[in-house]
Parts: structure tokens; C-alpha cells; sequence
């Protein structure tokens, strides 16, 4: 028994293929729309890559940006088969490329959900990249002398100002790094001799944070210096205080940011994936529909669409039975190749007559 059998006449024929004819190019811009959110997303994340540790962040962008381009590229021919249907002449010259077309229509389909998926589930790479990115960046935030490095304090600064962050997880990763540049360090006085000598690196450490640390909402004037030290401010208790700096990393900052724009584009793509289903269906229905014809030459008798031929049960054993013909096709393929070589390979018997 057929899946879907739906009964048609010239009339409904001719409504499902405008309305097919419509729908995908609907689906054509919306493969604009994701080909747009790909490109956006790509754009936001190469404007911080100084903070990513590498390149695996931009497969959702690109994979957006390709199902975009597929989805105008096979919505636009789909239209023309929808369009052309409308005439029974137009419609034969079609009929060789339509169950291969739907058979790629499918596997789209299958890459747009599989696309979706990873918009969701891309947090947890995202967040080991931003971590490792802005712990690396840190470490660099000194070297404005440095080519190919001295853009990075300006990189890290904007961050922090914007996404209203300080540090990777907070304020106190920056006094486990030397932030302040050598050349700007009094190596005479006897402070930065103590504080060079007590670190085993050799490095120049405080209890600070740079600037851009700094909330400019805090009635208090900001304390980016001796944080920790409560002797070294007026009427100061950084344990009980609330401090008049960001208290959230900007690891945290940046992977909610980018992690809800995913999720917001993964929800579009699955309703892209929705509507492409629909037109599939919709497609192979007409498909059907137009080949069941009795009379060719009367094009407004009945005629019966379905989805599938058999029902999904029958019509899964009879595909996996092609699947295995064609596996012992191949194999009695290289047997009979393997038998020839051997034959090949003997040598011929040579009888002396005495």
C-alpha cells in the first residue's frame, strides 16, 4: 500500500504546482536569509580571532554560508520543474531528472537538520576555544613593542569595555600574568627588584587589572591597583565590598554571546528545514501525481500521488535488497577479475611427441 496517496485532478494538479512554485521561491530567500546569517556570524567571529585558539569556531558560519547557496541553487530549479508542470509538453523533458533530484533534495535536507544540530551543540568547542584564545591573549597584552603583537593590548581593552568583562573567569587572572610592559618599569627602585625577585619567572606581578577592567557605573572612583589590599584604600573591604570592577570574564561574556546568536540561527535553520520538507513532499507528490496520468493525451483526467510506492516498511527491505545485489554484484565483479589473473598467471603445459 502506498504512503500519502492523495487523489488529484487537472485542478488540484495545477494548484499544487503554483503553490509549489511559490513556496520555493519563498525557499530561495529564505536560503538567502541563511546564507546572510553565516555570513554574519563569520564576519563577528573573524572581528575577534586575536582571542579564538584556532579555526574549528568558523565551521558553523561556513556550513551556514554553503546551506544558504544550496538552498537558492536547488529552490531556483525546483520553481522552473513547478513552473514548467503547468504544461504536460514542458513537464516530459523533466520526467529523467526527477527522481534523482529528489534523491539530493533528501540528502540536502538530511546536511540542513545535521546544520542546525551543531548551531546547538558547538558551546562546548566554542567555550575551550575562547579559554585558551584569551589566556594567550593575555599573556601578549604587554608586548605593545612587539610586531605583529602590539595591536593586542588595544584587542583585549575594547573586549573588556564592550562585553563589560574582566579577564578569562575574572579579575584575578590578570594578577597571575605581567601585564605592565618592561618599559615601563623603574628596574632602580627597590619595589620592583623585590616583586621581580619574589616570582620564580622572573615576572613583574600586582594585584591589578588594567584599566578597561573598570565599571564607569561605580559611585566609587576605580580601584585597579593594591585590589586586594585593604590598608592601601579608604574605608575598603574587597571580600565584603562590592568592587567597582566587571566581575564576570570575558570567557563567559563572549560565550553567551555568540552561543545565543547559534542558538537563535539554529531555530531559523530548523524552520528552513521545516518548510524545504514540506516543499519535498510537496514536489514528490507532484511528481507522482503527473506520471500516474492514464491518458497522457487527456490532461484533465484523475490520477493518484504518494509519497512512497510501497509502505515504508516494504519499501526499506526492497532498498536494502538493491543495496545487497549491488555488493554482490561488485563482489562477483572482482572474483571473475580475480579468476582471470589467475589463469593469466599460470603457464601453459608443453608436450614433447618422441
Amino acid at each position: 500500500m502506498a504512503l500519502l496517496k492523495v487523489k488529484f485532478n487537472q485542478k488540484k494538479r495545477v494548484k499544487l504546482a503554483q503553490g509549489l512554485w511559490l513556496m520555493n521561491w519563498f525557499s530561495v530567500f529564505a536560503g538567502i536569509l541563511v546564507f546572510s546569517m553565516g555570513l554574519f556570524l563569520k564576519i563577528e567571529l573573524r572581528k575577534r580571532s586575536e582571542v579564538m585558539d584556532n579555526s574549528e569556531s568558523h565551521f558553523v558560519p561556513n556550513s551556514l554560508i554553503l546551506m544558504g547557496i544550496l538552498s537558492c541553487a536547488f529552490n531556483g530549479f525546483a520553481g522552473k520543474i513547478c513552473y514548467d508542470s503547468l504544461d504536460p509538453t514542458k513537464f516530459a523533458k523533466w520526467k529523467p531528472f526527477l527522481k534523482p533530484y529528489l534523491a539530493l533534495c533528501f540528502f540536502f535536507n538530511i546536511l540542513i537538520f545535521f546544520v542546525a544540530l551543531i548551531c546547538f551543540l558547538m558551546r562546548g568547542s566554542l567555550e575551550s576555544t575562547l579559554s585558551q584564545g584569551l589566556k594567550n591573549g593575555m599573556k601578549f597584552y604587554r608586548d605593545t613593542d612587539t610586531p605583529g603583537r602590539c595591536f593586542m593590548k588595544k584587542t583585549i581593552d575594547m573586549l573588556q569595555i564592550e562585553f563589560k568583562c574582566c579577564g578569562n573567569n575574572g579579575f584575578k587572572d590578570w594578577f597571575e600574568i605581567q601585564w605592565i610592559s618592561n618599559r615601563y618599569l623603574d628596574f632602580s627602585s627597590k619595589e620592583v627588584k623585590d616583586r621581580i625577585k619574589s616570582n620564580v619567572d622572573g615576572r613583574y606581578l600586582v594585584d591589578g587589572v588594567p584599566f578597561s577592567c573598570c565599571n564607569p557605573s561605580s559611585p566609587r572612583p576605580c580601584i585597579q591597583y593594591q585590589v586586594t589590599n585593604n590598608s592601601a584604600h579608604y574605608s575598603y573591604d574587597y571580600q565584603t565590598e562590592e568592587l567597582n570592577l566587571w566581575n564576570r570574564g570575558c570567557r563567559e561574556a563572549l560565550l553567551h554571546y555568540y552561543s545565543s546568536m547559534m542558538s537563535s540561527m539554529g531555530a531559523v535553520v530548523l524552520l528552513v528545514w521545516l518548510f524545504e520538507m514540506s516543499v519535498m513532499v510537496g514536489l514528490r507528490l507532484l511528481q507522482t501525481s503527473l506520471e500516474s496520468i492514464a491518458n497522457p493525451e487527456d490532461p484533465e483526467c484523475e490520477s493518484e500521488g504518494w509519497i512512497l510506492e510501497n509502505s515504508l516498511k516494504d519499501s526499506l527491505k526492497s532498498a536494502l535488497e538493491s543495496l545487497k545485489k549491488i555488493g554482490k554484484f561488485n563482489q562477483v565483479e572482482a572474483d571473475a577479475e580475480g579468476a582471470e589473473g589467475e589463469e593469466g598467471g599460470k603457464t601453459p603445459a608443453i608436450t614433447t611427441v618422441s
